[in-house]
């Protein structure tokens, strides 16, 4: 679709949007930036846009506004698992993003791996153990990496090593995800370098890659500027960028994910394809200023209120 002919149907259908944001997740900062970045866009598109930070009563709430879509903003629980998807269908809102039975798969990386695994989809082994029995032995080989089942951003996310300093075996008193978490997802560690890809309405837009200045890629690394760069297009081989961008839209289709997803990978280089592995789908990526999707858009001439405006369309 052109430019000048997007541009027209804008302005030829303006809508009530409710933009859903906050919540009460650990990933509620985040959602607060993402949905002010997606409110301005609108508006500045001729949108009636109404902000809403999500509480308890939200039901409440968007009843009485009565928009003519909600375009979801929340990220982590209860906005991306499921529950405020199940809430709006039983109110009849249309919404943004993928849906109840999506949402609930994509955010448990054990039910992702159970869906995705058996079509082909390389995604590393791993085991779920309860939080507190990390203390007693290891539940893989070092280096491993340890994260919460449902949780989105890098939220908790430890790289175990020998020479670590978490202890070997894991201090009980050493702050990490396990003390924060009942179940964790155990997984081997992959060297090398981290990918990720933005598919919007079943199509991939590019392979960035992240090269965080120190550390890992975690969450202070996505939302601290400067802390991370973003080579997009990724530099790196034909081949592995074809079979990133293949992976990520056959994830986003088996998942059944409507709208916008963010595959994330982790290439081990020293491999080939062999070292290509899927980590996570996210249904509900960020939209701040520094986030990928946005970024993968601008590089395919999307602008970001085209962008949010798009997500909005696909949800009608």
């Amino acid at each position: 679709m052109g430019n000048s002919a997007y541009r027209s149907d804008q302005v030829s259908e303006p809508l009530h949007i409710a933009v859903l944001m906050g919540g009460w997740s650990a990933e509620r900062e985040v959602s607060l930036s993402s949905g002010k970045e997606i409110a301005d866009a609108l508006e500045s598109l001729g949108h009636k846009v109404t902000r809403i930070d999500m509480d308890r009563n939200v039901a409440q709430v968007i009843a009485g506004v009565r928009p003519d879509v909600v375009f979801n903003a929340l990220h982590g629980s209860p906005g991306e698992d499921g529950t405020v998807q199940g809430m709006l269908d039983l109110m009849q809102i249309p919404y943004t993003h993928s849906g109840i039975a999506t949402s609930v798969i994509a955010i448990d990386k054990e039910l992702t791996k159970l869906l995705l695994v058996p079509h082909g989809i390389r995604m590393p082994e791993g085991r779920i153990v309860e939080s507190a029995s990390v203390h007693d032995a290891d539940p893989l080989a070092r280096p491993y990496v340890l994260k919460p089942v449902n949780e989105g951003s890098s939220v908790g996310v430890a790289i175990v090593t020998r020479d670590g300093n978490y202890g070997d075996p894991i201090g009980r008193d050493v702050e990490g995800p396990w003390l924060h978490f009942d179940r964790l997802l155990a997984e081997p560690f992959i060297r090398g370098r981290e990918l990720t890809v933005a598919v919007l309405r079943d199509k991939p837009l590019a392979v960035t890659e992240l090269r965080p200045k120190s550390g890992f890629y975690d969450y202070d690394a996505k939302y601290t500027d400067g802390l991370t760069d973003h080579i997009c297009p990724a530099d790196i081989p034909a081949d592995i960028a074809e079979a990133a961008l293949d992976m990520a839209v056959r994830a986003h289709r088996l998942l059944g994910c409507r709208g916008t997803s963010r595959s994330d990978f982790r290439w081990d280089d020293e491999r080939g394809l062999d070292g290509l592995y899927l980590l996570e789908v996210n249904t509900q990526p960020g939209m701040t200023p520094l986030s990928l999707v946005p970024e993968q858009a601008r590089y395919c001439g999307i602008s970001y209120a085209e962008l949010c405006d798009r997500i909005v369309r696909d949800a009608l």
